[in-house]
């Protein structure tokens, strides 16, 4: 797709005021429940704040890309949306991205890694302008993949950026693996589906937007599909590893993105996703606005308050009480 609905100028981009503190964003995966992303970006972008840093896990990872470019969250939408509505090209576009046979026409019936080409799909679906290398971002960003043989996470942060985001993205049997310096690398979901953690100590907040969901009954079904449970599965089990890494750690401000009953594959059902997502981009304005508000306040506390006025300040203190606030 070209870009057309992307103007060529980014001014409507605000910049972060250089006093308060600093913010940085991770976008967890979820399929077409990602698009909810969106919604947080503009809240972002209504709050006049740019993320110190910004990291993503496959959907999650695309939406950080396009962010860290320069994108607004307005524009991010504008593109989306204009890929999503051409259905009849969508088809197309998605046909020309399958995995072909290899070995010609003899092999044409021959077993094949996955159905698409993530990199040849993200080729079709993105921007121009988004950047084709980690050095080209206007905002520092980290993409969650995972290593198949290793069974080990793999953090890009540096070098082309288009292998990364695609590797990131490879949901099994959907999106055909990734060889990246030899090593084969498959959806970021299965080892870290909300990668806050890998952000934390890069700014003084960290905000956590959480896509996974869960597997909702629909009415008079006792039973979901067979390709309903294959792909829930997955998500199950990363539900599974968010909950068990908020055990440990958590993020100043987790954001259920609220689109739970939405399916993997529902991408033309944008308006609702994005309608589904509105309350959590209001709890995300709000609570932030008070996080910043509190962290600020304690900034400018007059050392004579302090406990120990000699000793250094540890990082955010006030925000460890803090520390359950949750969308």
């Amino acid at each position: 797709m070209n870009d057309a609905t992307v103007p060529a100028s980014t001014s409507s981009v605000p910049a972060r005021a250089q006093s308060g503190p600093s913010v940085a964003l991770a976008l967890g995966g979820g399929g077409a429940r990602g698009l909810a992303h969106i919604a947080v970006l503009e809240a972002f972008d209504e709050l006049g704040i740019r993320p110190k840093a910004i990291a993503g896990t496959s959907i999650g990872a695309i939406f950080a890309t396009a962010y860290a470019s320069g994108l607004s969250g307005k524009q991010i939408r504008a593109h989306t949306y204009e890929v999503l509505s051409k259905r009849l090209d969508l088809v197309r576009d998605l046909y020309s991205a399958r995995v072909r046979a290899r070995g010609g026409f003899l092999n044409a019936l021959a077993p094949r890694p996955a159905f698409l080409s993530a990199e040849k799909l993200l080729d079709i679906i993105l921007p121009q302008r988004i950047a084709r290398d980690f050095a080209h971002l206007t905002t520092p960003l980290k993409v969650v993949a995972s290593d198949f043989y290793a069974q080990e996470a793999v953090v890009f942060s540096s070098g082309p950026l288009r292998p990364a985001v695609a590797a990131s993205m490879a949901l099994p049997v959907i999106f055909e693996p990734m060889v990246i310096d030899g090593r084969v690398l498959i959806d970021g979901g299965l080892v870290n589906p909300l990668p806050f953690d890998i952000v934390a100590d890069d700014a003084d907040l960290t905000v956590a937007v959480d896509a996974s969901g869960a597997p909702m009954r629909r009415p008079g079904q006792d039973c979901p599909k067979a390709w309903e449970t294959l792909f829930s599965a997955n998500f199950i089990f990363e539900r599974s590893i968010i909950r068990e890494k908020l055990r440990t750690s958590q993020p100043d401000l987790y954001i259920d993105a609220g689109t739970s009953r939405f399916q993997i594959l529902d991408f033309l059902k944008i308006d609702e996703i994005l309608a589904a997502a509105e309350p959590a981009k209001e709890r995300v304005k709000a609570q932030l606005s008070r996080l910043i508000e509190a962290e600020t306040l304690s900034a400018a506390e007059p050392a004579e308050q302090l406990p120990t006025p000699a000793a250094p300040r540890t990082r955010r203190p006030l925000l460890k009480r803090r520390r359950t606030a949750k969308g």
